[in-house]
Protein backbone atom coordinates (compact mmCIF):
# COMPACT_ATOMS: atom_id res chain seq x y z
CA UNK A 1 0.00 0.00 0.00
CA UNK A 2 1.53 3.62 -0.57
CA UNK A 3 2.19 5.60 2.19
CA UNK A 4 -0.24 8.45 3.11
CA UNK A 5 -0.35 11.77 3.33
CA UNK A 6 0.14 11.75 7.11
CA UNK A 7 3.08 9.57 6.98
CA UNK A 8 4.99 10.94 4.38
CA UNK A 9 4.72 14.23 6.22
CA UNK A 10 5.45 12.77 9.48
CA UNK A 11 8.81 11.58 8.14
CA UNK A 12 9.55 15.02 7.15
CA UNK A 13 8.83 14.53 3.10
CA UNK A 14 7.44 17.86 1.50
CA UNK A 15 4.04 17.34 0.67
CA UNK A 16 2.39 19.95 -1.53
CA UNK A 17 -1.72 20.75 -1.95
CA UNK A 18 -3.96 24.20 -2.01
CA UNK A 19 -6.47 26.02 0.20
CA UNK A 20 -9.65 26.74 -1.49
CA UNK A 21 -11.61 29.45 -0.08
CA UNK A 22 -14.38 30.26 -2.65
CA UNK A 23 -14.09 27.79 -5.69
CA UNK A 24 -16.39 24.86 -3.97
CA UNK A 25 -17.39 23.25 -7.84
CA UNK A 26 -17.16 19.60 -8.57
CA UNK A 27 -14.49 20.22 -10.89
CA UNK A 28 -11.77 21.96 -8.27
CA UNK A 29 -10.40 18.72 -7.18
CA UNK A 30 -9.30 17.72 -10.63
CA UNK A 31 -8.13 20.89 -11.54
CA UNK A 32 -6.00 20.79 -8.12
CA UNK A 33 -4.91 17.12 -8.76
CA UNK A 34 -3.94 17.92 -12.38
CA UNK A 35 -2.02 20.96 -11.08
CA UNK A 36 -0.30 18.81 -8.65
CA UNK A 37 -1.66 19.09 -5.50
CA UNK A 38 -1.65 16.46 -3.31
CA UNK A 39 -4.07 17.36 -0.92
CA UNK A 40 -7.27 19.86 -0.94
CA UNK A 41 -8.23 21.97 2.23
CA UNK A 42 -11.17 23.31 1.81
CA UNK A 43 -12.17 26.12 4.07
CA UNK A 44 -14.77 26.84 6.80
CA UNK A 45 -13.55 29.05 9.11
CA UNK A 46 -14.02 32.13 6.64
CA UNK A 47 -16.21 31.60 3.67
CA UNK A 48 -19.92 30.28 5.36
CA UNK A 49 -18.61 26.91 3.08
CA UNK A 50 -21.13 24.40 5.64
CA UNK A 51 -20.87 20.03 5.94
CA UNK A 52 -23.63 18.96 3.26
CA UNK A 53 -21.28 21.22 0.53
CA UNK A 54 -17.91 20.22 2.03
CA UNK A 55 -19.54 16.16 2.18
CA UNK A 56 -20.12 16.70 -1.73
CA UNK A 57 -16.80 18.50 -2.50
CA UNK A 58 -15.01 15.54 -0.15
CA UNK A 59 -17.07 13.05 -2.57
CA UNK A 60 -15.17 14.63 -5.53
CA UNK A 61 -11.85 13.68 -4.68
CA UNK A 62 -12.39 10.14 -4.47
CA UNK A 63 -10.54 8.14 -6.99
CA UNK A 64 -8.08 11.13 -7.20
CA UNK A 65 -4.73 11.09 -6.17
CA UNK A 66 -5.69 14.17 -4.01
CA UNK A 67 -6.48 13.63 0.10
CA UNK A 68 -9.61 15.50 1.27
CA UNK A 69 -8.87 18.37 4.50
CA UNK A 70 -10.75 21.16 5.72
CA UNK A 71 -10.10 23.88 8.08
CA UNK A 72 -12.87 23.90 10.62
CA UNK A 73 -14.27 27.02 12.33
CA UNK A 74 -12.92 26.01 15.70
CA UNK A 75 -11.95 22.80 17.69
CA UNK A 76 -14.97 21.71 18.85
CA UNK A 77 -16.32 17.97 19.00
CA UNK A 78 -19.45 18.84 16.46
CA UNK A 79 -16.96 20.29 14.09
CA UNK A 80 -14.10 17.89 13.98
CA UNK A 81 -16.33 14.72 14.15
CA UNK A 82 -18.27 15.13 11.78
CA UNK A 83 -15.79 16.90 9.17
CA UNK A 84 -13.79 13.63 9.51
CA UNK A 85 -17.45 11.38 9.23
CA UNK A 86 -18.28 12.90 5.80
CA UNK A 87 -15.05 11.85 4.82
CA UNK A 88 -12.50 14.74 5.24
CA UNK A 89 -9.04 12.90 5.72
CA UNK A 90 -7.87 15.67 7.54
CA UNK A 91 -8.80 18.67 9.72
CA UNK A 92 -7.16 21.95 10.39
CA UNK A 93 -7.98 23.42 13.50
CA UNK A 94 -7.57 27.32 14.02
CA UNK A 95 -6.15 29.64 16.66
CA UNK A 96 -4.65 26.89 18.94
CA UNK A 97 -3.98 28.45 22.28
CA UNK A 98 -2.90 25.92 24.83
CA UNK A 99 -2.64 22.44 25.81
CA UNK A 100 -5.44 21.29 27.03
CA UNK A 101 -7.40 22.58 24.27
CA UNK A 102 -4.62 20.77 21.66
CA UNK A 103 -5.31 17.50 23.89
CA UNK A 104 -9.33 17.96 23.28
CA UNK A 105 -8.85 18.31 19.82
CA UNK A 106 -6.35 14.78 19.84
CA UNK A 107 -9.60 13.39 21.54
CA UNK A 108 -12.44 14.00 19.10
CA UNK A 109 -10.56 13.40 16.21
CA UNK A 110 -9.32 9.83 17.25
CA UNK A 111 -11.31 6.61 18.51
CA UNK A 112 -10.63 4.68 21.32
CA UNK A 113 -8.83 3.98 23.01
CA UNK A 114 -6.74 7.02 22.06
CA UNK A 115 -9.76 9.18 21.77
CA UNK A 116 -13.14 9.75 22.23
CA UNK A 117 -14.62 10.07 18.38
CA UNK A 118 -17.99 8.22 17.91
CA UNK A 119 -18.58 5.49 16.15
CA UNK A 120 -20.32 5.03 12.98
CA UNK A 121 -19.20 2.87 10.04
CA UNK A 122 -20.56 2.26 6.38
CA UNK A 123 -20.90 6.20 5.76
CA UNK A 124 -18.80 8.54 4.09
CA UNK A 125 -15.47 8.33 5.69
CA UNK A 126 -15.12 4.56 5.08
CA UNK A 127 -16.60 4.29 1.55
CA UNK A 128 -19.83 2.96 2.52
CA UNK A 129 -18.02 -0.17 3.53
CA UNK A 130 -20.23 -2.77 5.76
CA UNK A 131 -18.05 -5.17 5.79
CA UNK A 132 -14.37 -5.81 7.34
CA UNK A 133 -13.12 -5.76 11.05
CA UNK A 134 -13.84 -2.60 13.14
CA UNK A 135 -11.17 -2.11 14.72
CA UNK A 136 -9.21 -2.38 12.21
CA UNK A 137 -11.13 0.37 10.21
CA UNK A 138 -10.73 2.41 12.97
CA UNK A 139 -6.99 1.97 13.30
CA UNK A 140 -6.48 2.51 9.93
CA UNK A 141 -8.63 5.67 10.74
CA UNK A 142 -6.45 6.81 13.21
CA UNK A 143 -3.24 6.15 10.91
CA UNK A 144 -4.57 8.22 7.83
CA UNK A 145 -6.46 11.38 9.19
CA UNK A 146 -4.13 14.31 9.64
CA UNK A 147 -4.55 16.73 12.87
CA UNK A 148 -3.06 20.29 12.05
CA UNK A 149 -3.23 22.85 14.88
CA UNK A 150 -2.67 26.37 13.61
CA UNK A 151 -0.68 28.43 15.41
CA UNK A 152 -1.48 32.03 14.92
CA UNK A 153 -1.67 33.67 18.07
CA UNK A 154 0.32 35.42 21.19
CA UNK A 155 -1.03 32.72 23.46
CA UNK A 156 -0.82 29.85 21.14
CA UNK A 157 3.33 30.98 20.60
CA UNK A 158 3.51 31.09 24.57
CA UNK A 159 2.19 27.09 24.26
CA UNK A 160 3.74 26.24 20.75
CA UNK A 161 6.45 23.66 22.74
CA UNK A 162 3.21 21.94 24.58
CA UNK A 163 0.75 21.94 21.96
CA UNK A 164 3.42 20.26 20.14
CA UNK A 165 4.54 17.57 22.59
CA UNK A 166 0.37 16.51 22.54
CA UNK A 167 -0.12 12.76 21.22
CA UNK A 168 -2.36 13.00 18.18
CA UNK A 169 -1.73 16.71 16.61
CA UNK A 170 0.74 16.23 13.97
CA UNK A 171 0.96 19.28 12.50
CA UNK A 172 2.42 23.09 13.74
CA UNK A 173 0.51 25.40 11.03
CA UNK A 174 1.94 28.62 11.05
CA UNK A 175 -1.33 31.25 10.53
CA UNK A 176 1.20 34.08 9.41
CA UNK A 177 -1.03 36.40 9.23
CA UNK A 178 -3.16 36.35 12.26
CA UNK A 179 0.34 35.83 13.92
CA UNK A 180 1.32 39.36 12.88
CA UNK A 181 -1.78 40.46 14.42
CA UNK A 182 -1.54 38.93 17.73
CA UNK A 183 2.20 40.53 17.93
CA UNK A 184 1.03 43.71 17.39
CA UNK A 185 2.63 43.82 14.20
CA UNK A 186 -0.09 43.28 11.56
CA UNK A 187 1.40 42.36 7.75
CA UNK A 188 5.01 43.31 9.15
CA UNK A 189 6.73 39.39 7.96
CA UNK A 190 10.18 40.81 7.94
CA UNK A 191 9.64 42.02 11.73
CA UNK A 192 12.57 40.53 13.78
CA UNK A 193 9.41 39.84 16.48
CA UNK A 194 7.51 37.59 13.92
CA UNK A 195 11.20 35.99 12.48
CA UNK A 196 11.46 35.20 16.43
CA UNK A 197 8.32 33.71 16.05
CA UNK A 198 8.77 31.48 12.80
CA UNK A 199 11.52 30.10 14.32
CA UNK A 200 10.13 29.19 18.20
CA UNK A 201 7.16 27.42 15.98
CA UNK A 202 10.03 25.18 14.08
CA UNK A 203 12.38 24.57 16.61
CA UNK A 204 8.76 23.02 18.74
CA UNK A 205 8.05 20.90 15.57
CA UNK A 206 11.35 19.68 15.10
CA UNK A 207 11.55 18.82 19.00
CA UNK A 208 8.39 16.69 19.24
CA UNK A 209 8.88 15.63 15.50
CA UNK A 210 5.58 17.29 13.83
CA UNK A 211 5.25 18.29 10.66
CA UNK A 212 5.29 21.76 9.68
CA UNK A 213 2.87 23.60 7.82
CA UNK A 214 2.14 26.91 5.72
CA UNK A 215 -0.17 28.67 3.23
CA UNK A 216 1.69 30.49 0.40
CA UNK A 217 0.02 33.08 -2.12
CA UNK A 218 3.21 33.83 -3.82
CA UNK A 219 6.30 31.46 -5.38
CA UNK A 220 8.57 33.25 -3.46
CA UNK A 221 7.02 32.16 -0.17
CA UNK A 222 6.67 28.62 -0.79
CA UNK A 223 10.49 28.33 -1.57
CA UNK A 224 11.09 30.52 1.20
CA UNK A 225 9.00 28.52 4.28
CA UNK A 226 10.02 25.62 2.09
CA UNK A 227 13.88 26.45 3.14
CA UNK A 228 12.81 27.31 6.53
CA UNK A 229 11.79 23.84 7.17
CA UNK A 230 8.04 24.15 6.48
CA UNK A 231 6.61 20.50 4.17
CA UNK A 232 3.28 21.32 3.95
CA UNK A 233 3.02 23.77 1.36
CA UNK A 234 -0.55 24.84 0.55
CA UNK A 235 -1.09 27.34 -2.41
CA UNK A 236 -3.94 29.85 -1.72
CA UNK A 237 -5.94 31.69 -2.00
CA UNK A 238 -7.76 30.57 -4.84
CA UNK A 239 -9.15 33.67 -5.37
CA UNK A 240 -6.26 36.10 -5.38
CA UNK A 241 -4.47 33.07 -7.91
CA UNK A 242 -7.53 33.73 -10.48
CA UNK A 243 -7.21 37.34 -10.15
CA UNK A 244 -3.55 37.21 -10.38
CA UNK A 245 -3.62 34.99 -13.48
CA UNK A 246 -6.56 37.43 -15.23
CA UNK A 247 -5.00 40.59 -14.53
CA UNK A 248 -1.75 39.67 -16.23
CA UNK A 249 -3.39 38.53 -19.37
CA UNK A 250 -5.36 41.94 -19.54
CA UNK A 251 -2.72 43.74 -18.35
CA UNK A 252 -0.41 42.56 -21.69
CA UNK A 253 -3.32 43.86 -23.73
CA UNK A 254 -2.72 47.62 -25.02
CA UNK A 255 -4.98 50.63 -24.12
Amino acid sequence: MPRSLRERALAGETVRGAMVFEFFSPGVSQILAQAGAEFALFDMEHTGLGLETLKSLVATCRGLPIAPMVRVPRGEYHFLARALDVGAEGVMVPMVESVDQARAIAEATHYPPRGRRGAAFGFAHDHYTTTGDVGTTMRNADARNLVIAQIETERGLEAVDEIAAVEGIDVLWLGHFDLTNFLGIPGQFDHPKYLAAVERIVAAGRRHKKALGFMASHENWARRYNELGFNIIAAGTDQTILMAGVQSILNAIGD
